[in-house]
This record gives C-alpha cells, structure tokens and sequence, in this order.
C-alpha cells in the first residue's frame, strides 16, 4: 500500500521503469518527495510498491503528479506515454511539468515540444548520462533544455537524482547535449578499440595498456583536455599568441606520435583507420583550421 507520509514537496511521477527509470524513482523516494510510478510490465513496478503508488496509465499519473518524468526506451514509447489514448497530454493536462529523459531523435524532441506548449504545457528535455549505476546511486549527470525558471523549479527532482544538472539552453539542447557526449564516448571507445588492436599485435596485454591509459588520463585529462574554448572555430589573430603557439606544439607532437602508430601498424599489417583519419585532422583538433601551414604561425 502507498504510505500517505509525505505532506510537502512536488509529487513526482515516473514513467518507464526500467533501470534509469527504477534507479530514479528509488532516489525520489529516498529524498522524501511523494512518489506515483507507471509501467506497462507488473513486474518493474513491484519493487516500489512499498513506497510508491502504483497507476494504470501514464494519464492517471499525469492526474496524480505535479512532475511527470518520462524514462521510457524511444521515440515510439515517448510518443505514446505522452499523446496515445491514455498519454499524460491526452486529456490536456494542466498543473504539471514535463521532463523527458529518454533518448530520442530530434524529430520526436521537436514534436512533443511543439505539442506541450501548444497545450501549455511546461516540457523539458533532460539528457542523462552515467548509466544504470548512477541512476541507482542517485549521480546522474542531467543536461537540460528548456525554460531556465522552469529547470529552476525542478531543483528538487535533480537534487534528488543527480550529481550535476546543467541548464545546456532552449528546449531541445538537453538531449542534443546526450548525444554529443556519447559522441565523445562511443568515438573514443573506437580510437581504443583501434590502440588495443595495435598493442595486442605488438605483444602487449591489454591489461597493461589499460592500466597506463588510465592513470595517464588522470594526469592529462583524456579526453575533455582540449574542451575548453567557446568554440571548435579555428583560432585567430584575436586569441592569445602563447596559447595559438602551444597549440601548433601540440599538434605537431600529435601527428608524429600518430604517423609513428601508423608506421608500427604497417610493419604488423594492421589497418587503423580511426588514427589515419585523426592525423588527417590534426589541425581541426588543435583549433588551427585544416589550411594551417608553417608559414601561418
């Protein structure tokens, strides 16, 4: 049964119970706030009925919440939760927030944004990252778009969920903001799928080159190292000449330390792809634009 204890703070309601959706609705309850969940598998919603109470549609949910909390898989179930028969918008609701921290495609993020407001409707999109652990220890990382008095007024669901929220602009950004970063990470897990390759050729184990990767990256940063200027535009003759200079040291260092992975993987006959394509492009990574000569510095 749904213990009635909780007399202040936003009820929220969560929607897809999977495990970002359980993991953020265990931390809702373990931060005190009034907590109604909904899934379509009995199973998932279980586990929480000793807290939670349990509704048959997410337009029930919607009925009984002050913030609806959309987990579910894809754009189908997005569309459904939020605009099926028995959808949270279905009967125009009024009184509640949106948040949506599915991964979706920009069509389906588009859509739903267009179809709240037009209901009026409060709606965020909040990109996740840090997966089913930190969904369960309450650290997710939360990248939201939106109305910034509006993720203001969330402070309590983050709170309670994750370990950084950051406003990333309008609506729409939150989840633009998800897929850049797993840009980022699928794109380096391939440059070390491509440095396993290399060493395990070379007689390596790949327990040790783990090893060094990862105390080296706790000393220089990996892969968030050059991710602080405003822009990837190249530099100009505006930015600090010291810092355009160690940029031009750095790349320079970079492509002999990657024609040198090449050259090592010509003699063992491997193809790397991923490292070619990276010392091709030396230049855009460094900020110094791909028509860059020796004459321009």
């Amino acid at each position: 049964m749904f213990a009635e204890q909780h007399t202040s703070g936003a009820t929220i309601g969560v929607i897809g119970l999977g495990t970002i959706g359980s993991g953020i609705a265990s931390n809702v309850h373990a931060a005190g706030l009034p907590l109604v969940v909904c899934d379509v598998r009995a199973e998932a919603t279980h586990r929480h009925t000793a807290y939670a109470k349990v509704v048959g549609s997410p337009a029930d949910l919607a009925r009984e919440s002050d913030i609806v909390v959309v987990a579910v898989v894809n754009d189908e179930q997005v569309r459904s939760v939020l605009s099926g028969p028995e959808g949270v918008l279905a009967e125009g609701a009024t009184g509640i927030t949106v948040v949506v921290v599915s991964t979706i495609t920009p069509a389906c993020v588009a859509a739903i944004g267009a179809e709240a407001t037009a209901l009026g409707v409060p709606i965020v999109d909040c990109g996740v990252s840090g997966g089913p652990s930190a969904a369960a220890s309450g650290n997710l990382v939360c990248m939201c778009g939106g109305d910034p008095e509006v993720i203001a007024g969330l402070a309590p669901l983050f709170e309670a969920i994750g370990s950084l929220a950051v406003t990333m602009g309008p609506f729409g950004t939150g989840l633009a903001a998800k897929l850049a970063r797993n840009l980022v990470q699928y794109g380096g897990w391939l440059a070390a799928y491509e440095g396993q390759v290399l060493a395990e050729a070379a007689g390596i184990e790949l327990a040790k080159l783990a090893q060094v990767v990862r105390a080296s990256d706790a000393q220089s940063g990996g892969q968030t190292t050059l991710m602080f200027r405003q822009t990837v535009a190249p530099f100009t003759t505006a930015d600090d000449v010291a810092l355009v200079r160690a940029m031009h040291a750095a790349a320079d260092l970079a492509r002999k330390d990657l024609q040198g992975a090449l050259a090592l993987a010509d003699e063992l006959h491997l193809e790397l792809p991923v490292a070619a394509m990276t010392e091709a492009h030396c230049a855009d990574i460094f900020g110094l634009g791909a028509r860059t000569t020796e004459t321009d510095r």
